[in-house]
């Protein structure tokens, strides 16, 4: 169920209420035109802390019922999934009649949080979507004040949250992949996990719980980061183990990086070792070899957001989250297991 939008953001008449002083008291604090007792600037700044007041066009533009904008939160425009989450929030935005904004928070620092909603909340929007795809977004996530119309994109299946979201079910994805990899003979799979967003990924969820219901085992997990160094670095590791025949990756960034490492540490791929990716990036099917992957159609995520924003803007009641299941595309980076894997 989605979180209930008050449609009306607090005002300084609700500062002042709130604080048990005048309007113009509230005035003076923000603009600093007068000197306040320290007393009465601490009771004004505390009101303004739990009421999420900002000063802002967007309580104009309520009023005046013109909201032509959608802000975009997110850490990252240049990652393939969150490029084209971006994409699919701006092409069902132009198609609506809106444009939008790009806000983007480098950190989950308070401070740099704070700022980047700030910044979207300044200008007259019709809602806001964050990506909330790490640690920055489910930080900037929370920060955004209960009156702006609100969707989250995340990895997932996140119906269970009181804030709306266009979610892709991963944790299906991993355990489809992992499945596959057995069911071609590997005793097991390891694993190579993109960064968490405050919780365990659903992709190191579905490849571990799978395991688990065959009985296999489980090993590590190698923790890597975004870039395909990082899985290069992993896959070096992975390398020097020859009872490694398979690997799941928590993207295709990691997967490439891997497959490079097997290949220069003399591992064929998928002769020795099958690669399974993640996400479907436009090179995948250009990489060599041709990388199996589970596809994700990061684009469609986007547009639902818009959609279930559109939902929240005309009130209607009863709006559930969007759940997206992705789909596994076999090339050829996997393959049987070897009874001699080198």
């Amino acid at each position: 169920m989605a979180r209930p939008v008050s449609g009306k953001q607090p005002t300084i008449a609700d500062v002042a209420r709130e604080a048990g002083v005048s309007v113009p008291t509230v005035s003076r604090v923000l603009t600093g035109s007068t000197r306040v007792s320290p007393e009465r600037e601490a009771l004004v700044h505390a009101a303004i802390q739990r009421l999420g007041f900002r000063r802002n066009g967007a309580a104009r533009a309520l009023a005046a019922g013109s909201l032509p904008m959608i802000a975009i939160i997110t850490s990252n425009t240049t990652r393939y999934g969150y490029a084209s989450s971006i994409q699919g929030i701006e092409e069902a935005a132009r198609a609506a009649g809106h444009m939008v904004m790009i806000c983007v928070v480098e950190t989950d620092d308070r401070e740099v949080v704070d700022a980047a909603v700030d910044t979207a909340l300044s200008q007259p929007i019709a809602g806001a979507v964050v990506l909330e795809y790490d640690p920055p977004g489910a930080a900037a996530l929370a920060a955004v004040p209960d009156w702006v119309p609100l969707v989250a994109l995340a990895a997932g299946n996140r119906s269970d949250d009181e804030i709306l979201h266009a979610s892709m079910d991963d944790r299906v994805g991993a355990a489809s992949a992992t499945r596959y990899l057995l069911d071609l003979g590997h005793e097991t799979v390891h694993h190579v996990a993109i960064p968490s967003a405050g919780r365990e990924s659903s992709r190191l969820v579905g490849w571990r719980e799978t395991l688990e219901a065959a009985g296999a085992p489980v090993p590590p997990p190698l923790r890597a980061d975004w870039a395909p160094m990082s899985g290069y670095d992993a896959g070096l590791r992975l390398a020097r183990d020859l009872d490694v025949t398979a690997v799941l990756c928590g993207n295709d960034e990691l997967a490439m990086g891997v497959i490079r490492a097997l290949n220069d540490s003399g591992r064929r791929v998928p002769h020795d070792v099958s690669v399974v990716g993640f996400d479907d990036h436009p090179l995948g099917p250009l990489w060599d070899p041709a990388l199996t992957t589970v596809r994700q159609d990061f684009v469609q995520l986007g547009r639902d957001s818009v959609r279930l924003l559109a939902r929240l803007q005309a009130g209607e009641s009863g709006v559930a989250s969007a759940r997206l299941v992705p789909d596994l595309v076999v090339r050829a980076s996997s393959g049987p297991r070897r009874r001699s894997a080198v």
